[in-house]
């Protein structure tokens, strides 16, 4: 990550129903230093979104012409439609010093780690298959084959778990949303961080900052 990147990248992935947008929405209406990247879609809007707050919806040229010009960290096609996080507005934050979320599966936390390889992952687990499946039809949105889908895309997706730095089980939700704090807060007081951050202190302090941070 180029030096004047002072904030954090964190990509927060899950399956479906282990509750991650809750724990996510959570975090931010406690921590106003971090920004949630909102990603670009060529799908129509639906009612009840907003344009700007749920999704950027773009045309299909303008999501190619991001594409094509590199300014998307990751992109995929899903059910015939073009999903895609900007670049631009996550360098942004991180250069006046805010942290980034990202909501993102296992598959584009590989592509963002290609322009981000600091980038720290959070993978939020179910305390169980059983409590997934519950959590699916509380929600009532699905029918039974569409549950059993999710839940076999489930097995796919927890295989991965091993590519992301943190993994917290979200038995309890409290308890969850407390271990989620713990990370951002502790990422936060890393070397390299607090050495982008307070330049000037480590110089007064004699320390150097260049190879403070260099540290991972």
């Amino acid at each position: 990550m180029p030096a004047t990147f002072h904030g954090n990248v964190f990509l927060v992935a899950a399956p479906s129903g282990a509750g991650k947008s809750s724990l996510v929405n959570a975090l931010l209406a406690q921590e106003p230093n971090i920004e949630l990247s909102i990603s670009c879609t060529t799908r129509p809007m639906r009612p009840g979104e907003t344009n700007g707050q749920h999704y950027h919806f773009v045309s299909l040229e303008q999501y190619q012409q991001l594409r094509d010009s590199n300014n998307l960290l990751e992109h995929a096609e899903v059910h015939g439609n073009f999903y895609g996080t900007p670049a631009q507005p996550v360098e942004q934050a991180l250069a006046t010093g805010k942290d980034v979320l990202l909501e993102i599966d296992w598959q584009g936390a590989r592509q963002v780690r290609e322009r981000f390889p600091k980038a720290i992952g959070i993978f939020i687990l179910p305390p169980s298959i059983q409590a997934l499946e519950e959590r699916l039809r509380k929600r009532g949105q699905d029918d039974d084959s569409v549950i059993a889908r999710r839940l076999l895309a489930a097995g796919g997706e927890m295989a991965h778990v091993g590519e992301f730095q943190y993994a917290i089980i979200n038995d309890d939700f409290d308890v969850a949303l407390a271990q989620l704090q713990a990370i951002i807060q502790a990422s936060r007081l890393r070397t390299a961080q607090q050495a982008a951050r307070y330049a000037d202190l480590f110089d007064q302090l004699g320390i150097s900052a260049s190879v403070a941070a260099n540290l991972l």
